[in-house]
């Protein structure tokens, strides 16, 4: 059957307020802001307290607590793990499994991500962390693509081809998506704002992009992904960034994460559904093929400042 909703319990609070809280087995941590780069002090400090509090981002009045007691997996979003790696051990230690979705982009040159770090830094990091705990725990995006006037489609593929030739033995999968500009108005004032330039690639230039893209790919051997695309390009298949198939390959000796697994595809007798169909993550766009997890940022409070992002105010 689909997925019903996670189990709840209560919590008692640091104020001794005894609460109601939803039990996820997967963390998000964080489509809304980059948790490892500016958060992972408090991410350590409400995972040894047992349960974290969450707002709607779109309705303040909306609060919502969640346990940590049956979380058996916490996937990490971020341009920049460095400063939450050395309390890896201690989430080890903890049973708790994870991986990363690393975003590595090029736009050092470009002002499109003000403040995050040089990119040959970045690159050394993503070595060390998938040296640290393997390669296809660590995914690299290039993501999301930005037209400018200066970066072109040629610029784009030169500087994915001069990452990709840095992460080859370092991860197995490279994602990418096409920068959503016209549906965000806060983004397209502050693209505005910076005279880049910036623009959406079109349908030809997306699918131009992605041909180019799986050529070039044929001396890199990355399994190549896009999130959130509705578009198909031949030989690029739709991401699920948050993934039962990558889960049940890396973790699979984790008994209560396969059982959560098997649960969604267990549907009709004989038969074995796809899990990450009936697991869906219905709160998602249309297109994204990430199975359900609850996400525990909070819009705002990255310190990035990337020009394109949704999340930033």
């Amino acid at each position: 059957m689909a997925f019903r909703g996670w189990d709840r319990m209560p919590v008692l609070t640091g104020n001794g307020e005894k609460v109601d809280a939803v039990m996820p087995v997967i963390i998000s941590a964080s489509r809304a802001t980059d948790i490892p780069a500016f958060h992972a002090a408090w991410f350590m400090e409400r995972l040894r307290e047992g349960y974290v509090f969450w707002r709607n981002p779109f309705n303040a009045a909306q609060v919502q607590y969640l346990s940590f007691l049956k979380t058996r997996v916490v996937v990490f979003w971020s341009k920049n793990p460095a400063p939450l790696i050395p309390y890896l051990h201690e989430i080890d230690a903890l049973g708790i499994n994870y991986y990363f979705q690393f975003t590595l982009n090029d736009y050092e040159a470009d002002a499109l991500e003000p403040m995050v770090p040089p990119v040959a830094g970045r690159v050394e990091t993503f070595r060390r962390l998938s040296d640290s705990i393997g390669r296809e725990r660590v995914i690299w995006r290039f993501d999301p693509l930005v037209r400018t006037g200066k970066v072109t489609t040629v610029v784009l593929l030169d500087r994915i081809a001069s990452l990709a030739e840095k992460l080859q033995g370092y991860t197995d999968k490279l994602v990418i998506s096409f920068a959503d500009i016209d549906r965000y108005r806060a983004v397209q004032r502050r693209l505005d704002r910076s005279s880049s330039g910036a623009r959406e690639f079109t349908r030809e230039e997306k699918a131009s992009f992605a041909s180019q893209l799986v050529a070039a790919n044929r001396a890199w051997g990355f399994d190549l992904a896009s999130c959130a695309e509705e578009a198909c390009f031949e030989g690029i298949e739709h991401s699920r960034c948050i993934d039962d198939r990558l889960l049940a390959s890396c973790f699979g000796d984790d008994t209560a994460l396969m059982d959560f697994l098997r649960g969604g595809a267990s549907m009709f007798p004989g038969e074995r559904p796809d899990p990450g169909i009936l697991l869906k993550d219905r709160g998602q766009r249309k297109a994204c093929g990430c199975m359900v997890s609850k996400d525990i940022g909070r819009y705002g409070t990255c310190q990035h400042d990337c020009l394109y992002c949704y999340a930033t105010r």
